[in-house]
């Protein structure tokens, strides 16, 4: 059974699920009904992080262009360019025995693309999440931001972080005006 989080929660992942290495990723999302002329375009991406909450190298930054990172350890899926359709929009493998010991954060984002040009935000998208789940499919963490980000182009959705020898996954939620930028920015991806 899933352990369902609220926004700043915090829930143990390898501890309680012993010998487990193999995780999958997903991030969904709604679109609201929108008459902008732009048909709206939602991207995956994930930055590991080291200790300082900055990313060692570009090659950190995985996203629709630079798909695989962490030593192999993290694979995106690819960009789903419409959202439409139930379940998980985009998702990523990871392989927690691949990642980097100086890797000790790992941020899962999803942006809007050309948020600005096309006038779109986070108000007007619903329904998003994400989940962490077993190469089986079975749901271990899900986390619904359920908030209204009237304004951000870009979200924090959530973190898998290391403590001691384990791995622990946090509901963040935390939005961001400037979209894509704004995240490279704050976490040292050159722009």
């Amino acid at each position: 059974m899933a352990v369902n989080l609220s926004k700043g929660q915090k829930v143990d992942l390898t501890k309680s699920n012993p010998g487990l290495v193999k995780v999958n990723v997903g991030l969904g999302w709604d679109t609201n009904k929108y008459d902008g002329g732009s048909a709206f375009d939602l991207d995956a991406s994930a930055f590991c992080l080291n200790a300082n909450g900055k990313v060692n190298s570009d090659r950190d930054f995985m996203f629709y262009n630079n798909k695989t990172g962490a030593n192999g350890g993290i694979v995106l899926s690819g960009d789903n360019q419409t959202g439409e359709g139930a379940g998980d929009d985009e998702t990523m493998s990871i392989n927690l025995s691949l990642i980097p010991a100086d890797i000790q954060k790992i941020a899962f984002c999803i942006t809007i693309h050309d948020a600005a040009a096309r006038n779109q935000n986070f108000g007007q998208v619903a329904n998003s999440y994400v989940r962490i789940f077993t190469e089986s499919g079975e749901e271990l963490i899900r986390y619904d931001l359920g908030e209204d980000f009237s304004i951000e182009t870009a979200v924090v959705v959530g973190e898998l972080y290391r403590y001691n020898s384990d791995w622990k996954f946090s509901a963040v939620g935390g939005g961001y005006r400037d979209g894509l930028g704004g995240l490279c920015r704050d976490f040292g991806v050159q722009v």
